[in-house]
């Protein structure tokens, strides 16, 4: 009888971890479908401006992502968006599409690259976040990238005691990099029941707000 049960509880942990895995898959399937749905609303015109980002810039929980933030910035605006993203390298466990994973392949030609992220981060080391940073910068400059603003992560409910020392640090590590760096952490804004994703009208407000901030910030010499 032992063996039987012992059998049985094998079985069912194998079927849930089979299960867990299927969904993971299906997820990140779903996110890579919505980045690259997401690319293809490009809004604007003027200047190229490229936007590489998280959640917040692929719309996730919109019915219309084309209303995600970005759209709210001045120029033509491509949007790189991919949900769980951020500037960690293992900050998604969909495969390598981290901020610098993800640049080299998006930005020829921008005037402007806006990097929007750090709410992904929450849980990851300084080193991960220095080192996945660093590496976004290298790709972009060997990219021949003329501008490049950092937007760091805003108070999200869900995720807001760690924020401070994310957006500290990513303040730090644009201003020794030689980027632009925009702080978003004072904003308060409307989210969804998930106490992580921006509403409509959160979207609307962050993104009016990154583009003051980012017109008042100073011109690369």
């Amino acid at each position: 009888m032992a063996v039987l049960v012992a059998a049985l509880v094998l079985a069912l942990s194998t079927a849930a971890m089979s299960r867990a895995i299927a969904g993971g898959e299906s997820r990140c399937e779903q996110f890579g479908a919505d980045s690259t749905a997401r690319a293809g609303l490009v809004t604007g015109a003027g200047d190229r401006v490229v936007v590489i980002g998280d959640s917040w810039s692929a719309g996730l929980g919109l019915a219309q992502p084309v209303r995600s933030w970005p759209s709210r910035l001045p120029g033509r605006v491509h949007v790189a968006g991919f949900s769980g993203s951020g500037f960690s390298a293992s900050a998604s466990p969909c495969g390598p599409v981290s901020f610098a994973d993800r640049a080299g392949a998006v930005v020829a030609g921008a005037d402007l690259v806006v990097v929007e992220g750090g709410l992904n981060d929450w849980d990851h080391s300084d080193a991960e976040i220095r080192a996945g940073f660093a590496r976004l910068v290298e790709v972009l400059r060997a990219a021949g990238v003329p501008r490049v603003v950092v937007v760091g992560p805003a108070s999200a409910p869900s995720r807001a005691a760690r924020i401070p020392h994310v957006d500290a640090l990513l303040a730090e590590l644009s201003d020794q990099h030689g980027v632009g760096y925009v702080t978003t952490t004072d904003l308060d804004l409307s989210y969804l029941d998930d106490d992580l994703h921006l509403t409509y009208a959160g979207h609307a407000e962050f993104g009016d707000a990154v583009a003051d901030r980012i017109a008042g910030l100073a011109q690369p010499s």
